[in-house]
């Protein structure tokens, strides 16, 4: 599953000539492009799908927002290691 995840922008930089973005999605970091977004700042939140940032939140929506993901589990379940994901619980492949 996809999800558009609220995240905090903790750093910016231009990478490339594209305007990116170290972001926080409640205690996992990623890489982020801001190029639909060039006007935000660092501080500030903004709803992220499949690595682009595609519009501003305020902090109260996205804190709300992240803790709902939290408590299902979403956050691990879009973040988390595929490999691991793939794996069974005794950590081999599971087989379907």
């Amino acid at each position: 599953m996809c999800l558009a995840v609220p995240g905090r922008v903790m750093e910016i930089a231009e990478r490339d000539g594209t305007r990116m973005a170290v972001v926080d999605f409640g205690g996992v970091v990623k890489d982020v492009c801001l190029e639909y977004l060039p006007d935000l700042a660092v501080g500030e939140y903004a709803i992220v799908h499949v690595g682009f940032a595609l519009q501003r939140l305020d902090e109260e929506s996205a804190l709300r927002t992240l803790d709902l993901f939290a408590e299902l589990g979403l956050i691990q379940e879009e973040f988390g290691d595929p490999w691991e994901a793939a794996a069974g619980p005794d950590g081999t492949e599971e087989r379907t």
